[in-house]
């Protein structure tokens, strides 16, 4: 899987193999946020991936339902996650838990062998966001 940053972007971009984008997890997992975009059918969807203090991988879109219109996203800071908006904080281990409002919008993942895998299908899902 081709990957690239986008120039003066925080985001990685992605390509996907077979429908799948695959994320190696000794590259994720180290309690820092990475983000990441993917371009697919004229859009370019954002997303972040964080191992939370619990030790669980997890994914969501750089947006949430109230404040996705303003297109800032969320920052780390420590173990929590921060609305670039409104300024709210959420807690890692909430991601993919708690849905809705502020919270970040969640986005399904699995994990295969040494590699978080997450579906194009499910990326493209969240498109309204973005």
């Amino acid at each position: 899987m081709a990957r690239f940053p986008f120039f003066g972007s925080k985001y990685q971009g992605l390509q996907a193999e077979n429908g799948l984008v695959k994320l190696p997890l000794p590259e994720i997992n180290d309690g820092k946020v990475h983000y990441y975009s993917l371009a697919a059918q004229g859009r370019t969807i954002n997303f972040f991936v964080i191992r939370s203090n619990d030790g669980v991988i997890r994914a969501a879109f750089d947006a949430c339902d109230v404040c996705f219109s303003e297109r800032k996203g969320y920052s780390q800071n420590g173990d929590y996650m921060i609305c670039n908006n409104c300024g709210q904080a959420f807690h890692s281990s909430r991601i993919n838990v708690v849905k809705g409002g502020c919270n970040p919008a969640p986005l399904r993942r699995t994990t295969q062998g040494q590699h978080l895998i997450i579906a194009v299908a499910d990326i493209l899902a969240g498109s309204r966001y973005f």
